[in-house]
This record gives structure tokens, sequence and C-alpha cells, in this order.
């Protein structure tokens, strides 16, 4: 099982902008898809729902029991410095990533907006 570790790694690259579109491109015939860059990387949004973490040109969801049994075998890495340990989610695949995103889905909540405070 591989283990990306990148605190160990001197020089991250940030994500491409081309590589970004492509993961979007991989899910947008099925679900509504928005992408938001974040300190210089990516979340993508799946009806509005942070469900895809981009970091250096790799595609991670977050370790939940209901993916468990499809992604126990897949590589795990560390997106950022300081981050919890996340699954790499092989994007290439179109049928097994729209398998995990038909699962995550359901189960991510829109996040509630911010308020400002005065």
């Amino acid at each position: 099982m591989l283990c990306v570790n990148y605190d160990s790694l001197e020089e991250n690259m940030a994500s491409t902008k081309e590589y970004v579109d492509y993961v979007c491109e991989q899910v947008s015939k099925k679900y509504s898809v928005r992408e938001r860059k974040m300190f210089g990387e990516y979340m993508v949004y799946i009806n509005e729902k942070p469900i895809l973490l981009i970091c250096d040109n790799i595609t991670y969801v977050k370790m939940l029991d209901c993916i468990f049994d499809k992604m126990c075998n897949q590589a795990k890495g560390f997106p950022y410095s300081g981050s919890k340990e996340h699954y790499i989610l092989p994007i290439d695949d179109y049928d097994f990533s729209n398998e995990i995103i038909d699962i995550l889905e359901p189960v991510t909540k829109i996040p509630k907006k911010k308020t400002k405070k005065d």
C-alpha cells in the first residue's frame, strides 16, 4: 500500500489549472461541479458539497467509513502539512471515481455560510 507523506518533500508543487479542469470534467457529466482555489490548491464542490480536495495534482477524498470497503486498498496520503490522512482517488478511472462520488455525495453536507461578525 502506497502512503504519500508530503511532509518529507522539500518542495511541493501547486496543482495546475489543467489538472483541476480534468478532474471536474471527469465528474461534470453526472453532477453540478465547481472548484474553488484555496491556499494555492483546490476544493471541488459537487452539488455544492466539498467532496474532492486537489493538492499537488493529486485528487483526495476523506477517509470515511462509507467508502472504506471500496477504498481500503487504494493509496493514501497527506494533502498538505498538518492534514489528516486521505484516500487518493484514482480520478483516471472514470467508473470507479464516480462510484465513490455516488457514495460520498449523499452523506456530505453543504457547508453553512459563515456570517460576518460586527
